[in-house]
């Protein structure tokens, strides 16, 4: 097990999930943030029985947040000698589901203002039909204040990390028993 000293958002990732803690049930957003991230016992937890594989620890994701079947959000630290908030942005969803959404924290405060959460952003399934995504200001504000040269589209965003990471669902997959 990794140890739990490096769990703390960065402060990017705090005040956005402060603003989104406030939104919850009212922009139709699925995505609940968790005030920390989860600790290394229980990501490892969590990532042996998403996978079925007991022999698995969580020491490549950071969880920071779920969508409302359990399906969580992570940083997937893929890039060796990178700091965090340059690691990708993944789901795992509660029904085998997978996604990079964006990769890096920079891309992931312009998806949420854009008003989409990984939910909506994973490419493994269409959202509701009458779900359309709104733009939030604060979010926007606090994506303007720590990466304003990384705005995007939540579309670009999207396309951009699974084109960086087209294998996802397959190392993934290959880790389930």
């Amino acid at each position: 097990m990794t140890s739990n000293e490096d769990r703390r958002f960065p402060v990017a990732l705090a005040a956005a999930m402060a603003v989104r803690l406030d939104c919850i049930g009212e922009d139709k957003v699925d995505f609940e943030p968790y005030e920390a991230f989860l600790t290394a016992d229980e990501t490892t937890d969590w990532f042996r029985a998403w996978t079925g594989n007991g022999e698995l620890n969580g020491d490549d994701f950071r969880v920071f947040g779920q969508d409302g079947t359990g399906g969580n959000v992570a940083f997937w630290l893929i890039r060796p000698g990178q700091p965090l908030v340059e690691q990708p942005v993944v789901f795992l969803g509660s029904e085998g589901e997978t996604g990079v959404v964006a990769r890096n924290l920079a891309a992931f405060l312009w998806l949420l203002a854009d008003g989409f959460g990984p939910w909506e952003a994973s490419s493994t399934h269409d959202p509701e039909p009458d779900w359309a995504p709104r733009p939030n200001r604060e979010l926007a504000a606090i994506a303007a204040q720590f990466a304003p040269d990384h705005r995007a589209p939540a579309v670009a965003i999207v396309e951009q990390a699974t084109q960086e990471f087209p294998a996802f669902d397959d190392i993934i997959m290959e880790l389930c028993r």
